[in-house]
């Protein structure tokens, strides 16, 4: 078994077959980092939450939250969102406001224009909108750069026929990587409330651990393939199951990306895997025992994530100075660990500890 890469060199898949992609450029405006939230369902036209479809650039989502909270005159808690979206970007999502037997101010169109935000739909549902109940997200990227030559067109193919894995991207451990020496600090002396009221560091150390042990695996050949042991991930769901020893019907599904293996969330639990699979985690467990003896302590539940994910309706365009790419990820998924794949950026790696 491999040892884990440093973090600031979490290995390529597509390395292997093409060598290390060239420098690129994403992101330069907010138009060239598109995202649409997919909600999988609509709004029932009644009750006692307002939602609202929403477009913003320049902002992250709890600034909106935020802003919608003061406009409706209500504590920022009665304000629900599915996911967490991009500041520099042009992203439209979904949010709620609580306002049973009330309206919404007159103007709240027009003053959420005035700070950035604008309000393309608004619909009564009886439900407060959850984290993490949309069902993927539509990107549209534009890339430019000396990574815009003759080898893009067969990386792109490549990701599209095998999957891309599943990393966190850079932008879950904070700039600099400063979430992830915080999340080490506050695991080591017992974590509290307090300390990280939104999760936000729990969430680095498990989504590091899950990295490290996902570049095992692509560093051993075997992140898009079924060991024993194993707990596979029906692609797009959140259905899973032991897999005692592959055969080849569930190998065939694997290589037509409708299963992917799996890499643990650590928490408190009993995990699925065995065998071959497990050895994985007994390393991780060995090697970074504080961050998951911390996880353990504050009581996060142990949970799964599929070690690769599927590009869904995906397309390639050259246009002039660069190129845009179109696709869908599961929601949780980042595009940042598309791009990775495709261009070298520094903000698409997290800085090496030290």
């Amino acid at each position: 078994m491999s040892e884990p890469s440093r973090p600031d060199d979490w290995p390529l898949a597509t390395m292997a077959e093409f060598g290390p992609p060239r420098a690129g450029e994403f992101r330069t405006r907010p138009e060239d980092f598109v995202v649409e939230e997919i909600l999988g369902f609509a709004p029932e036209g009644q009750g006692e939450h307002l939602w609202l479809w929403v477009e913003k650039r320049g902002l992250t989502t709890l600034e909106v939250v935020r802003h919608l909270a003061r406009v409706c005159a209500v504590p920022v808690r009665a304000v629900g969102y599915s996911g967490m979206k991009d500041r520099v970007a042009v992203t439209r999502q979904w949010l709620s406001v609580h306002l049973p037997g009330q309206q919404a101010p007159d103007d709240l169109a027009e003053q959420l224009a005035n700070c950035g935000v604008v309000v393309h739909e608004q619909v009564r549902h009886p439900r407060k909108l959850k984290r993490g109940v949309h069902r993927a997200n539509r990107f549209s990227l534009r890339i430019s750069g000396e990574a815009i030559n003759d080898d893009l067109d067969a990386r792109w193919a490549w990701l599209c026929r095998h999957g891309v894995p599943n990393l966190f991207g850079p932008q879950r451990f904070g700039p600099g990587g400063r979430n992830l020496a915080r999340a080490r600090a506050v695991l080591a002396r017992g974590w509290r409330k307090r300390d990280d009221r939104e999760g936000m560091l729990l969430s680095a150390a498990r989504s590091y651990l899950f990295n490290e042990l996902a570049a095992m695996r692509l560093v051993d050949g075997n992140w898009q393939r079924l060991m024993p042991g194993d707990v596979a991930i029906l692609d797009g769901t959140a259905s899973q199951f032991a897999v005692e020893v592959p055969d080849a019907e569930l190998d065939s599904r694997a290589d037509g990306l409708d299963l992917h293996p799996s890499g643990v969330l650590w928490g408190v639990g009993t995990s699925l895997t065995a065998g071959d699979a497990m050895r994985y985690e007994r390393a991780i467990a060995e090697r970074h025992a504080t961050l998951c003896q911390g996880l353990e302590r504050a009581g996060v539940k142990m949970a799964r994530r599929a070690l690769r994910m599927r590009l869904d309706q995906p397309r390639l365009a050259l246009e002039e100075g660069g190129a845009r790419l179109d696709f869908h990820l599961p929601r949780g998924s980042f595009a940042t660990a598309v791009l990775r794949e495709l261009i070298d950026h520094p903000t698409l790696t997290l800085p090496a500890e030290g």
